[in-house]
């Protein structure tokens, strides 16, 4: 890859490490990919949707060493993104922190569109990641936006302070922001890393002054996340201690202490130390913050990230690349936790501009066989539900003119059709499309593809129709729209068969090959 002046000196040391790592495993990184299917993935990838006609011609028209940066640039800082930057990210984010389905369930005080609200504000406008980490633990208010004490921050903790005395916001602040698993240290020690029983039930003391109440307004239902005093399970708020017992029977106490050991005043009363507070100020400091948001966004560009899982980092859990893992960790940190510019170090870095082909000269780079990922090639990977949704509406329109409150309801709409095959044993959620057969009919004949693929007046293919052009120039028009690449002779060919089979029916030629083009494996994945 050429190296360009203005470039982050961290892109340069992405390059050397990985270069280095590469000899070192006897690897040949693959070829760098075709521009035009780079400027897709950094679409998918940055904004949630593949380029529309116009916006590749336009980066192709760019002719400047350094095009692929001003594309970046574009899509971070242009007015005209912001919008879908802030959307993509806010979608991103709620289903880490809430998951796909927060929100939606009969019982639930969370609000979706309180928890969406809070995340694209904060994107819009670049909201520093350790300041947006401390609002989500710290926050305090009401779910639902409108009502007098909103602050849709609190939808991250609104279901997780209750239950079983805050263990899941205990397990879920630890391994989302810190990236520590330690929801199995409830009940007795980690097998393999060092956090042990006690360490657990410690930092859950940071949560013992917080609980949600369920609000009804009428039909309208919310929460409130809040602080109060605490007693202490001995009943002493001096003290405000917590019990636990170990396997073999025997009843310990703990207080509040953070991962490191770091403790803070015993007292459950609120005007002498406010226990969630203090939580936030502690985790500001700690690495494993700055390391756990470089491993996921490494991983959203990426693949995969340094560890695998992103969320289990320690000496028991293999990394890939160590010494530049913790550099960018020191980095993003230094760059005042500001992701836009991380988003820049790893989208003009040479493993993000790879193509996805596998060579014989790095075919044993293989994480699905549990080695660890030497990123020598792009790993390919399915887009999410959202992705897919958006891709399609966008590339052909067939929203319409449809208001964005609107486009948003239909779409998760169409997101919860796909969530009935979606999950797992452990209330996770899957993120991609998997291609059941609900979700394969929906992509063939359900209303977004019937829209997608309509010849009505005013449709995508209805104005791709009516413009200039032979039967070629408008099946090129598909391949670029749909696939950022131009279509190879053997399928120029089909057209040609097509057209023939259609009795010169252009219409229901390019009818045709757009359904193949949306329903082909090549449209799906982010490659």
């Amino acid at each position: 890859m050429a190296q360009l002046k203005n470039l982050p000196k961290q892109v340069e040391l992405i390059n050397q490490a990985l270069q280095k790592g590469w000899e070192e495993n006897g690897l040949r990184p693959s070829p760098q990919e075709d521009d035009l299917k780079w400027c897709r993935r950094v679409y998918l990838d940055l904004i949630g949707r593949i380029p529309t006609f116009d916006e590749l011609a336009e980066f192709a028209k760019d002719k400047s060493s350094s095009k692929k940066l001003n594309l970046v640039n574009r899509l971070l800082n242009d007015e005209r993104y912001t919008e879908e930057y802030a959307n993509h990210w806010a979608t991103v984010w709620s289903n880490v922190l809430i998951g796909r389905k927060g929100g939606m369930e009969d019982n639930s005080i969370i609000s979706r569109e309180g928890m969406m609200k809070y995340l694209r504000d904060s994107f819009a406008q670049n909201k520093p990641y350790n300041d947006m980490v401390y609002e989500l633990v710290t926050a305090t208010g009401t779910t639902r936006p409108g009502t007098e004490k909103f602050n849709g921050a609190t939808n991250f903790l609104a279901m997780k302070v209750n239950p079983d005395n805050g263990a899941l916001a205990t397990a879920s602040v630890s391994r989302m922001f810190l990236g520590l698993q330690v929801q199995c240290t409830q009940c007795h020690n980690h097998p393999f890393n060092q956090w042990k029983q006690q360490k657990f039930w410690e930092f859950n003391a940071f949560f013992r002054q917080t609980s949600a109440r369920e609000i009804q307004d009428g039909m309208t239902r919310y929460g409130e996340l809040r602080n109060h005093d605490f007693a202490g399970e001995g009943g002493n708020p001096e003290e405000a201690e917590i019990y636990f017992q170990l396997r073999n029977g025997i009843t310990n106490v703990a207080y509040p202490a953070f991962v490191d050991g770091t403790t803070i005043g015993r007292s459950g009363y609120l005007s002498q130390v406010n226990r969630r507070d203090e939580l936030g100020k502690l985790m500001m400091q700690s690495p494993f913050l700055d390391r756990t948001i470089v491993n996921r966004m490494w991983a959203h560009f990426l693949g995969y990230g340094f560890t695998k899982p992103i969320d289990d980092l320690g000496p028991h859990n293999p990394t890939s690349f160590p010494e530049l893992f913790d550099q960018l960790s020191v980095d993003f940190r230094q760059n005042s936790y500001d992701l836009k510019q991380l988003m820049v170090w790893i989208t003009m870095s040479q493993p993000y501009q790879l193509s996805s082909r596998i060579t014989k000269q790095n075919e044993s780079d293989d994480p699905t066989l549990g080695e660890t990922p030497k990123f020598s090639y792009f790993y390919a990977r399915q887009m999410t539900g959202e992705q897919l949704y958006q891709s399609i509406a966008v590339a052909t329109k067939a929203l319409g003119n449809v208001s964005l409150d609107e486009q948003a309801r239909r779409r998760d709409e169409w997101i919860r059709q796909f969530l009935v095959d979606y999950g797992n044993d452990e209330g996770d959620e899957a993120n991609t499309f998997n291609g059941s057969i609900s979700q394969s009919l929906m992509m063939f004949n359900g209303d977004l593809s019937k829209d997608a693929t309509s010849v009505e007046p005013g449709s995508f293919l209805h104005t791709l129709i009516q413009q200039k052009g032979t039967p070629v120039d408008k099946v090129q028009h598909l391949f670029l729209s749909g696939l950022s690449r131009r279509p190879r002779n053997e399928e120029l060919e089909v057209a040609k068969q097509l057209l023939i089979v259609r009795k010169n029916d252009a219409a229901g030629m390019l009818q045709d090959m757009w359904w193949a083009i949306l329903n082909s494996n090549e449209f799906i994945f982010n490659h």
